[in-house]
């Protein structure tokens, strides 16, 4: 949801803009961003983001200030320096505690891969500058007591005023690689049954969000499977009449034919010829549909 409080881009000397999204658990995180071009500064307000949570979706100070960074650096056109001097002009305020300043105690490690991409989606939303892109980076991760694998699938990316959204990559947060399919079968016990566009995922409007990927693995001895993934509640957003790309999911395929939802966050068993189906997330359109 945009949440315009005034016009950041008019000639007023001080402007404000905030937005609002949520995690699949329904934490908000909240931003109002006040620009004020009399002393070339500009406020970032975290104040109504919920508080920290029970899971490992807590993030670090460090993680917000790195989404400011980066959120900057994708919107103004030219070069800035990627270190902490880029934010003297800069204020973040964030309450404590929260999700994006937990105490010590809390769990942080999907805040890193996870509440990051929210945070940027959030960001991006408050400037209405790019639909929402998948905003997760769909951790899977499988393996038993002798060998571990870890792999982040892409997604769409969100349209924008004049563009359509890319199909099947990492956005904004990751921009790893994927295994190859022959060197991943060859060195792990499983076969690679598909890895594909999934086609119709990203959101309709006068430019479309990019589709998002499914990738279907099938084991070959038993092991442990886990996934780490965002946007199975919330869909990636859209702007300007746009709609939403479509939501992700993650399946498990038992080798008798029986499907199970293993929702946003989860770890099975698995034995031979069983299978784990990834179906990531669509970005959002931009504009009205023709």
């Amino acid at each position: 949801m945009l949440v315009r409080l005034s016009e950041a881009r008019g000639l007023e000397p001080v402007g404000t803009l905030g937005a609002i999204d949520y995690m699949d658990d329904g934490t908000p995180i909240q931003v109002t961003v006040t620009i004020d071009r009399d002393d070339r500064s500009i406020v970032f307000d975290f104040e109504g983001t919920g508080p920290e949570v029970w899971g490992n979706l807590n993030t670090p100070e460090a993680v917000v200030s790195s989404a400011v960074i980066y959120v900057l650096r994708t919107l103004i056109d030219q070069e800035v320096p990627l270190n902490g001097g880029c934010l003297k002009p800069v204020t973040i305020r964030i309450p404590h505690p929260s999700l994006l300043s937990p105490s010590p105690e809390a769990a942080v490690v999907g805040g890193n891969v996870e509440t990051s991409s929210r945070i940027t989606d959030v960001l991006l939303q408050a400037f209405g500058a790019v639909a929402g892109a998948q905003g997760t980076m769909n951790n899977l991760t499988f393996g038993d007591e002798t060998f571990g694998y870890y792999e982040t699938i892409g997604g769409g990316t969100g349209a924008g005023p004049d563009w359509d959204g890319k199909s099947g990559l990492h956005a904004h947060m990751s921009n790893t690689r994927i295994t190859d399919p022959e060197i991943l079968e060859r060195r792990f016990p499983l076969l690679l049954r598909r890895f594909a566009l999934r086609r119709g995922s990203g959101g309709a409007g006068t430019h479309r969000g990019g589709d998002g990927l499914i990738r279907e693995i099938e084991f070959l001895i038993p092991m442990t499977v886990a996934i780490l993934s965002e946007r199975r509640v919330i869909p990636p957003y859209a702007l300007e009449g746009g709609e939403p790309g479509k939501r992700g999911l993650n399946l498990i395929i038992y080798r008798d034919g029986r499907r199970v939802n293993m929702g946003g966050k989860n770890a099975v068993k698995v034995e031979p010829g069983d299978r784990v189906r990834i179906e990531t997330p669509g970005g959002g359109g931009y504009g009205p549909p023709p």
